[in-house]
């Protein structure tokens, strides 16, 4: 399948970080070897160092950025996974309690590393989440409560009728949800002043190191074209771009798409049109429109096919005609950039950390389902802590099971399809369709 995974993007056309890791050509020792440096492994290896535990090498089969943290939507929002809800059997209340926590420490995060390494990625507070109906208004009113009341000092505000155009410049929304505490940041530009961050602090980071062979043991061995890293634990940060190097995952987690664009820089009046906050943006439905006002004054939009799964033969089209429903002055704007990218959804679209089994040295994540960027960082910050000898929060987190998906690849198509309806219909009746 051509999903022009190799195009030139947004995030590597704008990125302000030149660094260049060294290919692994040596056989060297760790304390944790990460194979992954996306989000995941870059954050973890980050955790992991203002730990103590310096000793840290990540493995990057292309270049830091190459999957899902350099091609997605730069959305800074509230949560961590599709629903919560959904793991409350597996968690009981008091651990429902101790998610729904959880899950609003990712802005605070993601700022605070900000500021601590001083690191450029243009970070603009300001979201909105937006309802096209009256069902989906109401979700927003109970949002707002909940909002609230984790957030008390974050201005967060409801807008109805015509006043959705004080967030958002469209007439086909009722509602719109501002969160000042959310908003957007360069994602590619957000994980390469992480890893210099990591860098300093003493992580060893290699490049076009593709990975080979991995041994289990006692040790973990894994093997590079050129090197080895023998480590007492590691892990496995693949995500969408695992390609059955570890099975026990791989069947984990099923693949879908999605595609965005990025217009070329509009003028400012355009700008103050489509957003005076020039803020990031979602609706709430089961499958989302995302986009942001860039500060290049950009618009970046994406999204993925709503109920049948397949690629859309030209990017750029496909995506301005989704752009110019929301957005009908827009229909005739330059398009810089178009591209595609795959997401690794678990079957209850939550994210999965935890170790193999009978591998007890050997940890995992994976399974974003679409929404990696703020969750990534929260979900690595309590996995560093299991890595580091475990904590409640992780205890909690990996004892949520991972159920198989049989025929992930044979029978994708179909599968993808047949978990859009239900998602479809699952978020009909929560108020989100």
């Amino acid at each position: 399948m051509n999903i022009k995974i190799d195009a030139l993007n947004y995030y590597g056309a704008t990125k302000k970080y030149q660094l260049h890791f060294p290919a692994l050509q040596e056989d060297i020792e760790a304390d944790v070897v990460i194979i992954g440096g996306g989000f995941s492994g870059i954050n973890t290896a980050l955790e992991l160092a203002e730990q103590g535990i310096t000793n840290v090498v990540v493995l990057e089969a292309r270049h830091l950025g190459y999957g899902g943290t350099g091609r997605n939507g730069g959305q800074v929002m509230a949560g961590i996974g599709h629903d919560i809800e959904a793991v409350k059997k597996h968690v009981g209340k008091e651990g429902l309690e101790t998610l729904f926590k959880i899950a609003n420490l990712g802005a605070g995060i993601i700022r605070e590393r900000i500021r601590k390494y001083n690191i450029d990625a243009d970070f603009v507070p300001g979201y909105g989440y937006l309802a096209y109906n009256s069902r989906q208004l109401k979700t927003l009113q109970q949002w707002e409560k909940e909002f609230k009341a984790a957030a008390p000092d974050e201005d967060i505000e409801l807008y109805t009728g015509r006043d959705v155009h004080k967030v958002v410049g469209s007439d086909v929304y009722c509602g719109a949800l501002k969160h000042m505490g959310g908003g957007q940041i360069h994602s590619l530009n957000m994980l390469l002043g992480s890893a210099q961050a990591a860098a300093s602090l003493g992580v060893k980071i290699y490049e076009s190191s593709p990975v080979v062979e991995v041994n289990y043991g006692k040790e973990v061995r894994v093997r590079t074209a050129m090197g080895s890293v023998r480590a007492a634990k590691m892990l496995w940060a693949c995500d969408s771009f695992l390609n059955n190097m570890e099975p026990e995952i791989y069947n984990k987690t099923l693949v879908t798409y999605s595609y965005q664009v990025s217009t070329a820089p509009l003028s400012d009046e355009l700008i103050e049109r489509i957003s005076p906050l020039r803020g990031a943006f979602s609706d709430i439905r089961p499958v989302i429109n995302y986009y942001r006002v860039t500060r290049e004054n950009r618009l970046l939009f994406g999204s993925a096919t709503r109920f049948v799964e397949y690629t859309p033969t030209d990017f750029a089209a496909w995506n301005r005609t989704l752009m110019a429903e929301v957005f009908p002055y827009l229909k005739d704007v330059k398009i810089d950039f178009a591209w595609g990218g795959p997401m690794a959804c678990s079957a209850n679209l939550f994210p999965q950390i935890g170790t193999l089994r009978d591998r007890d040295n050997v940890f995992y994540v994976q399974g974003y389902s679409g929404f990696g960027v703020t969750p990534s960082h929260i979900v690595c910050k309590i996995l560093a802590e299991g890595i580091a000898g475990g904590s409640d929060r992780y205890r909690l987190m990996s004892r949520i099971p991972h159920a198989t998906i049989h025929g992930r690849d044979s029978l994708r198509l179909l599968l993808v399809t047949a978990g859009k309806l239900m998602h479809q219909t699952a978020g009909f009746w929560k108020g989100r369709s």
